[in-house]
């Protein structure tokens, strides 16, 4: 198995490409869309990267996997598939996010992913395969209710449900959240074995740290995590979460990167003039 990483610095993003080299058959996870939220500009300088190494390898994508709807940074899985093909997934509890965002937005998403959107949706716990490597799509719900982690091998893509252990856990405040769930998600996780490599979404680099980080192990997360280690109990940390989670200002491209990711990284469809248009709900947040 090959693991590279792409990082986006502009929203601390770590994307990855995971290929078995027995087959060429390779994945994508979490791949980010550049965007800059004066100018409304896109750009593809990250996801021409990831494209650039495939074919230099002469891979073949079979999946873009997601690991939830990222609330700060738009997804490349779209534009991506367009040159590399492959199926874009996710967890089939997307549809409770869809529900929760229509209503904000005033938009249907899951008429317009059945147009255009998301190829497969996986059970909890489902396994699957990436040429000759073994994979299990594990639900871990608790930043958002259609989290998943993708175990890989002897490797762990968890999205944004830990970082690294001197930074701690995600948070939970998102529109159908749980900083109780997401424990229990974590005691799942924390059931692997301890030399599972595990691969962040971000890292926030805290001050005590000067080097970005994406990876570490289950066994070093459960010994050493701030928020979330073998010393700490579910009402423990629930009680710091939700603390925690109140004093935290709404990530900068929520409102744009929402209604993109939730439509599997496609951009609204363009008008009559060929321009595409975000909407902006007015006093919908705090």
């Amino acid at each position: 198995m090959i693991i590279k990483e792409f990082f986006d610095k502009d929203s601390q993003t770590f994307s990855y490409v995971v290929a078995d080299d027995t087959s060429g058959v390779c994945v994508i996870i979490d791949s980010v869309l550049g965007f800059d939220m004066p100018s409304a500009r896109t750009d593809t300088t990250l996801a021409d990267d990831i494209i650039a190494y495939i074919n230099a390898q002469a891979w073949t994508v079979a999946w873009h996997l997601e690991t939830h709807i990222h609330a700060d940074h738009l997804s490349a899985a779209s534009y991506l598939k367009s040159k590399l093909g492959g199926k874009i997934a996710i967890s089939h509890r997307i549809d409770e996010v869809q529900s929760i965002f229509g209503e904000i937005y005033h938009l249907d998403f899951k008429s317009a992913n059945a147009m255009m959107g998301f190829d497969y949706f996986f059970q909890d716990d489902e396994s699957f395969a990436i040429g000759t490597l073994s994979a299990t799509a594990i639900a871990t719900p608790g930043h958002t209710p259609a989290c998943m982690s993708y175990l890989i091998d002897d490797a762990v893509f968890v999205g944004d449900t830990l970082f690294m252990p001197d930074y701690g856990t995600a948070r939970c405040d998102f529109p159908k959240g749980s900083s109780q769930t997401l424990y229990q998600s974590v005691q799942k996780l924390y059931t692997l074995p301890d030399v599972t490599k595990v691969f962040l979404c971000h890292d926030y680099l805290p001050k005590s740290r000067d080097e970005f980080c994406h990876q570490t192990t289950i066994g070093t997360q459960k010994q050493h995590n701030i928020h979330i280690n073998t010393t700490v109990n579910q009402e423990q940390f629930v009680a710091m979460r939700d603390a925690k989670d109140r004093t935290l200002a709404m990530p900068k491209l929520l409102l744009p990167s929402i209604q993109v990711n939730l439509q599997a990284g496609n951009l609204p469809q363009a008008e009559d003039n060929d321009i595409s248009y975000l909407k902006i709900p007015l006093n919908q947040f705090r």
